[in-house]
């Protein structure tokens, strides 16, 4: 028996009405959703989306993430690809954001095919200490 974890890339279903400019596959890529005392991590596996082909958008309560692969070599110079099991495409997930979140100061960065955004709490979701006072 093995404990082996499987996991596959899910591709996008093409949502009615919306046409795609670019003749790519699109994934969902995996995300860890990770809670802090400060605010939540999203943290999105897009490998081969370099810094200058990622959109990051907020418009209303949706943030979306589009990562976008370039062409890559699949066969080095002199051989041909005779089987391939890992398919190259694009990356598309959106979230709705909660009025938890300050949207102003929301950040992203990308290293080595791992994206992290960091949404901050506004502050007045943050907790805060109460003072107790002395009763007189």
């Amino acid at each position: 028996m093995s404990n082996e974890l499987q996991t596959q890339k899910q591709e996008v279903e093409a949502t009615e009405g919306i046409e795609r400019t670019r003749a790519a596959r699109v994934y969902m890529p995996h995300v860890d959703i990770v809670s802090t005392a400060d605010g939540m991590v999203i943290i999105a596996d897009m490998p081969g989306v370099e810094e200058k082909d990622l959109d990051i958008t907020l418009e209303k309560d949706i943030l979306t993430i589009n990562g976008y692969v370039s062409a890559p070599v699949l066969a080095p110079e002199g051989y041909e690809l005779s089987h391939a099991e890992y398919g190259v495409g694009d990356f598309y997930r959106s979230f709705t954001l909660s009025d938890e979140i300050d949207r102003d100061h929301i950040e992203a960065a990308l290293k080595n095919g791992v994206l992290t955004v960091r949404l901050p709490k506004a502050p007045e979701a943050q907790a805060r200490k109460i003072t107790i006072q002395a009763s007189k």
